[in-house]
C-alpha cells in the first residue's frame, strides 16, 4: 500500500468513534434535529426517485462510469491537464493536504488578497483549508449558508449536504445575532428566528463581500477529461456569484471527480439531484473551461487554477475492494437512512466525512495503523445495508465495512485478534472444546439477570458499550445429551 505523505488535513479525530458517539448520544436537542432533518430529506428523496422508471439503469451507468474512470485515471487527469491549459488556466498537483493547503496560500497571498469568497467544498474541509489561509492572515468568508452557519460559530460541519444540519432556526437566529457584523464591524439588526428573515440578513451579509473580494476558491462536483470544463451544483445562487464575480478562482478537487467525456455528465446530473436534495435538478450548475473575461467583458475569472488533490486517493485506488468508495459523488443519501448517524451526528465520526461514506473512507485515505482513531469508523455501522440501497452509484458499503473490518482486526485490535486466535486452539479439539464448555458454567459467578454489564480488562472493551449474556446453566451438548436419555437413546 503507498504510504499517506504528512499532512491528512481533517480526516481523523481525536478519540475513537465509540467514545464520541456516547457523548453524543447525550445530547436530546441534537438527536431531534438530526431525525426531522434526515427524515424530511428522505421523504423528498424517496419520492423523486420512484419518479424514474429507470432509475436502477441510472445507478448502474454511473458506477459503470466511474469503474472505468478508476480504471484508467492516470490518462484521464492528463487529459484533464492539457485541456485546462488549453483553456488558460493552470493545473497544480497536490500530493497531501499540507501541499495543497501551501499551493492555494501562496496564489491568494501573490494576489494580495486579504479575504476570499468560497463555495461549499468537501476538499477545502478536507484539507482544512480555512485553517491556513488564516494562519496566513487571509479571511476565508463560507458563502453556502449551512456552511457560513457553521463558520460563524466557529463549529464543524455534521454532514455532507447540510452542514448545520445539527442546528434548528432557533439557535442559527443566536449565531447570527451574535456573530454576524457588516464590514465596519457592527452588529447587524437581529433578524429573530424566522427562515425568510434569517435568509436575507445572510443576503445582505454576503452580498457586499461579492462584490469587492477578487479572489473566490471552489471545490468542484465534476470535472470533463476531454474538454476541461468543471461543474459546481448549488441550490442557492452563492456559488454562481462566486465562479463569476472574482477575478481569480482556484478550484481544488479531488482526483476522482474527474469524468471522460461531456456525455458522462447527463448521467451524473441526473443522479445527484435526486440523491441529495430530492430536486429533479440543481437549481444552480454552472460549468466553466480555463479563463474568461476576455477583452475587458468581466463574465467570469480571468485567471483560473486547478488544483488537483491526491490526500490518500491513490492509497484508496490500490485496495481492490475497497476502491469503489472513490465512485462516491458526495450526495449524503446513505447518511439520511443510516441508523447510526441519525442518532449520533456527523462530529462523532471525527473525519471531514460523516456517516457510512465517511466510514469507509477516511480508513482507505489514511490508513488505519494500531492506535488509529479512524480504526473504530468501519465498526460503527449495523450493517443493515440500507446505505447500499440509497446509493446512487451502487457503491456496497457493508462489503467494504466488513472488509475493512478484517484489516483492522488484523492490524491493530490485539484483543479481538488473541481472542480469537484462543477460540481457534479451543475448538479444534473436541477434548478442549468439551473442557472450555465446563469451564464456562462457572463464569455464570457476577452476572445480574443473565447478563454481566461490566467486566475487567480486557473485557472491558466489549462491556463499555453493550453487556455480554452469561453462559447458559448447560450447554446444547448437555441437553441434548439429557434429551436423549430421555427418550431411550433415540431421536424423534
Amino acid at each position: 500500500m503507498p504510504e499517506l505523505p504528512g499532512g491528512h488535513g481533517n480526516l481523523r479525530g481525536a478519540q475513537e468513534f465509540p467514545h464520541a458517539a456516547r457523548q453524543a448520544l447525550g445530547n436530546r436537542q441534537l438527536r431531534d434535529n438530526l431525525a426531522h432533518a434526515t427524515g424530511a430529506i428522505r421523504a423528498k428523496r424517496s419520492a423523486v426517485v420512484d419518479e424514474v422508471p429507470d432509475w436502477e439503469e441510472l445507478r448502474a451507468a454511473g458506477s459503470a462510469v466511474k469503474a472505468d474512470t478508476l480504471a484508467r485515471l492516470p490518462d484521464l487527469l492528463e487529459q484533464l491537464e492539457s485541456a485546462v491549459q488549453a483553456r488558460g488556466g493552470v493545473v497544480h498537483w497536490a500530493r497531501d493536504a499540507e501541499e495543497a493547503n501551501r499551493i492555494v496560500t501562496e496564489l491568494a497571498a501573490q494576489r494580495d488578497a486579504r479575504e476570499v469568497v468560497k463555495v461549499k467544498s468537501m476538499a477545502t474541509q478536507e484539507i482544512g483549508l480555512d485553517a491556513a489561509l488564516d494562519a496566513a492572515g487571509i479571511t476565508a468568508t463560507e458563502t453556502d449558508l449551512a456552511e457560513l452557519i457553521v463558520q460563524l460559530d466557529d463549529d464543524r460541519p455534521s454532514h455532507i449536504l447540510v452542514p448545520a444540519i445539527h442546528r434548528n432556526r432557533r439557535e442559527i437566529a443566536e449565531i447570527f445575532a451574535e456573530h454576524m457584523r457588516d464590514d465596519q464591524g457592527r452588529p447587524l439588526t437581529d433578524p429573530g428566528d424566522d427562515p425568510a428573515a434569517l435568509t436575507e440578513a445572510a443576503r445582505r451579509y454576503l452580498r457586499e463581500k461579492f462584490l469587492r473580494t477578487p479572489v473566490a476558491i471552489s471545490g468542484a462536483n465534476f470535472a470533463v477529461a476531454e474538454t476541461g470544463t468543471l461543474c459546481v451544483v448549488e441550490s442557492e445562487g452563492n456559488g454562481r456569484m462566486c465562479l463569476t464575480l472574482p477575478d481569480t478562482l482556484i478550484t481544488v478537487m479531488g482526483i476522482e471527480k474527474v469524468v471522460p467525456t461531456w456525455r458522462d455528465l447527463e448521467i451524473f446530473l441526473q443522479l445527484l439531484p435526486r440523491s441529495s436534495t430530492g430536486e429533479r435538478m440543481n437549481p444552480y450548475t454552472s460549468m466553466w473551461s480555463g479563463v474568461h473575461g476576455e477583452g475587458g467583458t468581466p463574465d467570469g475569472p480571468r485567471e483560473f487554477h486547478l488544483v488537483l488533490l491526491d490526500n490518500g486517493r491513490t492509497r484508496a485506488l490500490s485496495d481492490e475492494v475497497g476502491r469503489q468508495a472513490l465512485h462516491c459523488i458526495r450526495c449524503s443519501a446513505c447518511l439520511n437512512v443510516c441508523p447510526v448517524y441519525s442518532r449520533t451526528g456527523g462530529h462523532a465520526y471525527g473525519s471531514t466525512y460523516p456517516g457510512p461514506i465517511g466510514a469507509i473512507l477516511s480508513p482507505l485515505l489514511t490508513g488505519m495503523d494500531a492506535g488509529d482513531t479512524n480504526a473504530s469508523l468501519p465498526f460503527a455501522s449495523t450493517l443493515c445495508g440500507a446505505c447500499y440501497d440509497v446509493c446512487p452509484v451502487k457503491i456496497d458499503i457493508p462489503s467494504v465495512l466488513v472488509h475493512l473490518r478484517g484489516q483492522a482486526t488484523r492490524s491493530g485490535h490485539r484483543t479481538e485478534r488473541t481472542t480469537m486466535r484462543l477460540l481457534a486452539w479451543l475448538m479444534s479439539s473436541a477434548g478442549r472444546f468439551t473442557a472450555a464448555q465446563r469451564l464456562m458454567r462457572l463464569g455464570r459467578f457476577g452476572a445480574r439477570n443473565g447478563r454481566f454489564r461490566r467486566l475487567p480488562p480486557p473485557l472491558s472493551g466489549w462491556t463499555d458499550h453493550r453487556d455480554l449474556p452469561a453462559p447458559p446453566r448447560r450447554t446444547f451438548r448437555q441437553w441434548w445429551a439429557a434429551r436423549r436419555h430421555r427418550d431411550g437413546g433415540g431421536t424423534r
